[in-house]
Parts: C-alpha cells; structure tokens; sequence
C-alpha cells in the first residue's frame, strides 16, 4: 500500500509542476488571466493523477485503469475545441486580429501539454514504482526539462534577418523601399504616417523560410504581436493607419508598416525577431527531392 501511494504521489508531483512550468503568461500565449490559471492548473493536476495511477495499475493486472487515458484523450480534445471557440469568440472585438492559423496554434498547444503532463506523471511514477526515490526524482527532473524543450518552437528571427525599412511616398502612394502598400489620400493622414510610422523589411534566410512568410496566418501573426506590445493608433473603420505585412513578389521578403503608440524601430525589431513560427505555416517543401530541383 505504501509503495502504492509513493509512486502516485510521486507522479502526480512530477506532472503538476511540470505544467505548471509549462504555463506561461504573456502576448503571446493564452490565457492571461487568473480563472484560466486555475482551469489549466487544475486540468494539469488531473492529467498528471491519470499518469501517476496508470503504472500501479497495470502492476496489479488492473487493465481497466488503462481506458482512463482513451477518455482522457477524448477530453483533452475538448479542451482543444474549448480553447478554438473561446479565441474565435475574442476575436471579433478586435481591431487586429491574431487570425486562424495563430488561434489554432494555441488550441493545439493547450492539448499537447496535457498528454506531456501525463507521460511526466507516467514515467516517475513507473520509476518511484520499480526502483527508487533517486532514479523517479532525476526522471521528474528529465521529464520537465524535456516538456520545456518539446515547447520551444522556432521563431522569426531563426528564418529571417530584419532591418529598417526606407519609407516614403510617391504621389498619394505609401511604399516600403519599392513594395506599395495602399493609397493615402488625405495630406494630414501622409503627415502623419511620415512623422509617427515604422517600417521594416523581413528578409527570409532561404527558400522554404520564403515560403513561411508567404502564409497569411504568419503574416497576421506578425502584425498581431507587434501590436501587442507597441499599441496602434488604427481605430474603427480608419484603413489608411491600419499595420499592414506585404510582399515583394519578385525578391521575396516582407514590408511591415505600423503606426505605434510606442514607435521604438529597435523594441519592434526584437518583437518581430520573438515571433513564433506557427505549425501551419512552417514550411520544408523544398527539402524534398522535388522541392530541390525546383529550387535549382
């Protein structure tokens, strides 16, 4: 009984403070605030006892203990579709929003976590189980360090260099270095865009980086964190000041422009530079044999 409630409490300590190193709160993740804290810390906990009973009970030939983690599963899907439909119901009160491919990033981040959670709580107590309290804590230890690099994703700056972009007006027509982005007509609205706006060329380091950027979720997720942490002066139905990301299509990279609250080039760089590659725009194509001759 004894060695029972040792390798559970073990698990279940292993996996809770894995998630909660796995919780992060800042403009990138979701969610921000306390009452989601305590829902996923408490999802966390949950997942982590599902983990942490698992080995017991198949070392009592108790096999029905193994169809929790089949419903576990289903319910952290749930979860998933919970966090797509809270997102989805945020973004229509924003003037910018962060857009599908963002939203769906999360979602599936919010999922994975709870299975990482599970295999934490599995392995030390499996661990506490069979050997001793040494071994399931240095398998505690190992576990959380590789749920922190399971979440460490690429992010912009490893794809792409980015630097101060030349911008001007020809005309009525508002251009970074040689990319257009929209017609301003209004001569108090170019004064301004001139006296208060940033732009920035993001160049891809190579070919499937250049794909990357091409992804319009990528784009918006861009935009999305930049405004994030340096505000705009884009209000209702005001397109002319709206931050925009666009392409040159003969060389490749990306224009972003913005009016800022805090118009700091340097701080905007190094937020574009934290940006996280979404999975559904991270693109390999032309690592493949096909990929390759037609990047010849």
């Amino acid at each position: 009984m004894e060695n029972y409630l040792y390798a559970i409490i073990t698990g279940i300590a292993a996996g809770f403070i894995s998630r909660v190193v796995m919780l992060r709160n800042d403009h990138r993740n979701y969610p921000t605030y306390p009452h989601g804290h305590l829902t996923h810390l408490s999802l966390g906990f949950m997942a982590a006892a599902l983990g942490a009973v698992a080995i017991p009970a198949i070392a009592e030939e108790d096999y029905t203990a193994v169809t929790f983690l089949v419903l576990a599963a289903q319910q952290f899907r749930d979860i998933r579709n919970m966090e797509r439909e809270t997102l989805n119901r945020l973004e229509e009160t924003k003037l910018v929003p962060r857009g599908a491919d963002y939203i769906e990033g999360i979602a599936r981040v919010f999922e994975a976590r709870n299975y990482l959670v599970i295999f934490s709580a599995l392995i030390t107590s499996g661990l506490a189980w069979y050997l001793n309290g040494i071994y399931a804590l240095a398998g505690a230890v190992i576990c959380v360090l590789f749920s922190l690099c399971f979440m460490n994703g690429s992010f912009i700056g490893d794809i792409a260099e980015i630097e101060r972009g030349e911008l001007h007006f020809e005309g009525s027509l508002l251009k970074i270095n040689d990319i257009v982005f929209n017609n301003v007509g209004l001569p108090q609205v170019r004064k301004k865009i001139m006296d208060e706006a940033l732009g920035v060329i993001i160049k891809p380091k190579d070919d499937n980086a250049r794909l990357t950027l091409d992804a319009f979720g990528q784009r918006m997720a861009i935009i999305h964190d930049v405004v994030s942490i340096l505000g705009s002066k884009v209000e209702m139905d005001e397109k002319d000041l709206m931050p925009m990301a666009r392409k040159d299509p003969d060389k490749g990279y990306l224009a972003l422009y913005i009016v800022a609250n805090e118009p700091d080039l340097e701080v905007l760089i190094e937020v574009i530079k934290k940006v996280p590659v979404l999975e559904s725009s991270y693109n390999t194509t032309l690592k493949t044999f096909s990929g390759r001759k037609a990047a010849d």
